[in-house]
């Protein structure tokens, strides 16, 4: 396992070890999430943890199921007392870039609908004033073209995010929508550029994750930091 793999693990058990008996937990999705939820199923066979969880995206349920978590899904539980789950980038407020995944739009749903967003990172995350990654937009297929087109106005670098097993063909996301991602180096004001991305008809969701975060916990050679400090 690498150095920052390590840090992703340190910071998943950190996060995991907030679970009780009877909570509906949101299992968010990527590499760093998947330590979350691989062991949460450790401790769902190991230590009989009774929880019930609700994955993010088709991996991330793939992966529950591979390691014996129950599932459920939001028609059936619309409340979730806690989720786990990555980020791209995060700043000093604990506002996120997320969305590198593709699982933008089904991971603010659950996370919108938690008590508690728990962030696991390791340290090469962090970024203040917010950037360093390109913020993700999910769009219908159909509005893509315009909305491209608006976003060249406003200068924000878009280009529409390919399939890496066939890059002349787009991304399609689990709800079967196209990605335009923003090669910004700094997103300096991210509440204004939410309030704009989401006026864009067509546009479903954004990537920016803005004062939803009740802790990020950051993985570290030394152990675990935990934002905000003293939580």
């Amino acid at each position: 396992m690498t150095e920052v793999e390590q840090q992703k693990h340190k910071a998943a058990i950190a996060a995991v070890a907030e679970l009780r008996d009877g909570m509906i937990v949101g299992l968010g999705s990527g590499s760093t999430a998947a330590y979350a939820i691989t062991e949460i199923g450790r401790l769902v066979k190991d230590e009989g943890l009774s929880i019930t969880g609700i994955p993010t995206s088709r991996n991330s349920e793939k992966l529950a199921r591979e390691v014996g978590i129950p599932l459920t899904d939001l028609d059936q539980q619309p409340h979730v007392d806690i989720t786990i789950d990555g980020a791209d980038r995060f700043d000093e407020n604990r506002n996120l870039i997320k969305g590198g995944g593709g699982a933008l739009l089904r991971e603010k749903i659950v996370a919108a609908a938690s008590d508690r967003l728990l962030i696991i990172t390791d340290a090469q995350k962090q970024a203040t004033p917010l950037g360093g990654f390109p913020v993700p937009i999910e769009v219908i297929q159909f509005g893509a073209a315009p909305i491209m087109v608006k976003l060249q106005r406003w200068e924000l670098n878009p280009k529409l995010r390919m399939r890496a097993d066939a890059p002349d063909k787009p991304y399609v996301t689990d709800e079967g929508n196209h990605i335009i991602d923003l090669h910004v180096d700094i997103v300096d004001l991210p509440h204004e550029l939410a309030r704009r991305l989401e006026a864009l008809p067509g546009v479903v969701e954004h990537g920016l994750f803005l004062d939803m975060a009740e802790r990020v916990y950051v993985g570290t050679d030394d152990g675990v930091t935990v934002y905000p400090p003293g939580a």
